[in-house]
């Protein structure tokens, strides 16, 4: 038996096929009579011909409707996301080009914690959750947004602060919970799931980012499991949350980057070995932020981090990055690291030891696997003994957050940070929420310099101050501009954590604070003036949403 194959012969390029020309010809009329519709829209006047070529717009006549849905898409992609929903709503053609996947590669969604959210998740999730390639999804806690309350019934906060913050992992009872705070936690669960499920299936994922402020639900740290035994009585919604994120990263076959910080019971010690080692090879970026990890199970192992031989940012609960880590990351067979942020929380540093964390010499050895590595330090409540444990010298730290509500940092911290980050540090926040009648710590006690003045000076290239709860008397602050200059590029300090000199407040003929804003103004080239609404900043009132986010901007600067 004979078999004849006809093998055609190369298009020349710039040839059409017979098809293809046809279909250009047929676009280019449909758009003339577009074209020509409009300039005969705007020759007539008065409003009704105008609704009657509005509306025909649409119709059969004008040939809107019947554009070919390429040609739709294409005109999208010129648009901004809001002016795409307006055109959609044109017509129902245009409507379903609306969720064509090459308009939407990213999806960015910030979301209240409240059942009015989930019907709108479940339809953009639905249209939007098995082709998107980056998600990055936050959930904001109702209080952040509309000024809530405490979550128990009208009891202080502080009714039982003896129980996570003193007592060394032994399990404490939990203040009662209002029914409206259940709902709350519930409906996190189902909005969690919503996302989960639309994105199960999704092979084409490349970046996927899940953070969950519920430090709304946290007594002084953790938050208890009678909460969640309250919300989720049988654990059926947590244990299906888990098996979701295992089957998300079993089936991804393209993902770089992988974020999951204050997530509530959604990733555990087992979620990286769904991972093939395919996916585990080249991941560029792993951030794993929880510390209400029970026990001294850490969520990933230095064994486990040796699949990730790709790695450049890696964020990690400072007890969990030991000093095994620290040298697998030195091996040859990995690229270098260059991007490390480190959560240093006070829940953490109870539960677990710093006995295994990196010392001086694994510091040295990863700065010089990789001379451009910077690290990123947030510290919660962290005593002044814990913190010189951890502030080791060698480490290139670029930026640090202090955020406390119980222990207060002192004045040899910061003069420590001054001395031993001067080539590197560029941010340095201060934050203290610890309800104090007797006023605001002053770091410049028993001190001839006071220590924000030397860094400052120290620290060449600084270029964000924020302080909050610590004392900034007016002339060291005048002092800090003068020293830095326009290089300083933010500096936010509130109005109550400054103080005035007597000799300054008795001078009837200048007007300290005027003086104050004048002099700052002029020490760094540019209008000052001191944060009165504390509310506005989102690093005063909501520390760990601030710390994600500049984590991950601080991780995609590579």
């Amino acid at each position: 038996m004979l078999l004849f194959l006809s093998v055609p012969q190369p298009r020349p390029p710039g040839v059409r096929t017979r098809a293809g020309a046809a279909r250009v010809a047929r676009w280019r009329r449909q758009l003339r009579r577009l074209r020509g519709l409009l300039r005969g829209l705007r020759g007539r006047p008065g409003t009704g011909t105008r609704r009657r070529g509005r509306m025909a717009l649409c119709g059969q006549a004008a040939g809107a409707a019947s554009l070919p849905s390429e040609l739709i898409v294409h005109i999208f992609s010129f648009l901004s996301e809001p002016d795409r929903l307006r055109a959609s709503a044109s017509c129902s053609h245009w409507r379903e080009c609306l969720f064509y996947p090459a308009l939407w590669p990213q999806l960015r969604i910030c979301l209240r914690v409240s059942p009015a959210e989930q019907p709108r998740l479940e339809f953009l999730m639905r249209k939007c959750g098995w082709f998107v390639r980056e998600l990055r999804v936050e959930f904001a806690a109702e209080n952040y947004l509309s000024g809530g309350g405490s979550p128990s019934d009208g009891s202080s906060a502080d009714a039982d602060t003896d129980g996570d913050a003193g007592t060394g992992g032994e399990e404490v009872e939990a203040l009662p919970l209002s029914p409206r705070w259940l709902e709350v936690l519930r409906t996190y669960l189902e909005l969690v799931l919503c996302v989960l499920v639309s994105i199960r299936n999704n092979r084409n994922l490349q970046k996927f980012s899940l953070f969950g402020d519920i430090s709304i639900l946290q007594q002084q740290g953790s938050l208890s499991s009678t909460y969640l035994s309250r919300a989720d009585p049988d654990g059926k919604k947590i244990k299906q949350i888990q098996q979701l994120f295992e089957e998300i990263l079993s089936n991804s076959r393209q993902l770089k980057w992988l974020s999951c910080g204050f997530m509530l019971e959604i990733v555990t010690p087992t979620s990286l070995s769904s991972l093939s080692n395919s996916v585990a090879n080249t991941m560029e970026h792993l951030s794993l932020l929880d510390n209400n990890n029970p026990g001294n199970s850490t969520l990933i192992t230095a064994v486990e981090l040796e699949r990730f031989v790709n790695l450049r940012s890696l964020a990690l609960d400072f007890c969990d990055f030991t000093a095994e880590m620290a040298r697998v990351l030195t091996d040859s067979d990995h690229v270098p690291l260059q991007r490390l942020s480190l959560l240093v929380h006070n829940v953490s540093v109870m539960h677990k030891s710093l006995d295994n964390m990196p010392n001086d010499e694994h510091w040295k050895a990863l700065s010089r696997k990789s001379a451009s590595l910077r690290v990123y330090i947030m510290a919660f409540d962290i005593k002044n003994e814990d913190m010189l444990k951890v502030l080791k010298p060698s480490i290139p730290l670029e930026r640090i957050h202090f955020d406390s509500f119980v222990t207060c940092v002192s004045g040899a911290i910061v003069d420590l940070i001054s001395r031993q980050y001067d080539k590197f540090l560029t941010h340095f926040i201060l934050m203290n929420d610890m309800i104090d009648t007797s006023g605001f710590p002053d770091l410049s006690d028993n001190r001839n310099e006071d220590p924000l003045v030397l860094l400052a000076w120290k620290c060449t290239k600084l270029s964000l101050l924020a302080i909050h709860g610590y004392t900034v008397w007016a002339h060291n602050l005048i002092a800090i501009a003068r020293l830095r200059g326009s290089d300083l590029k933010v500096l936010e300090v509130t109005e109550e954590s400054i103080d005035f000199d007597q000799g300054e407040l008795a001078d009837q003929d200048v007007d300290p604070v005027h003086n104050l804003i004048e002099q700052v103004s002029l020490g760094l080239g540019q209008p000052w003036h001191a944060v009165m609404d504390i509310e506005s900043l989102s690093v005063f009132t909501e520390p760990n949403r601030h710390f994600y986010r500049e984590m991950q901007a601080f991780s995609e600067d590579v």
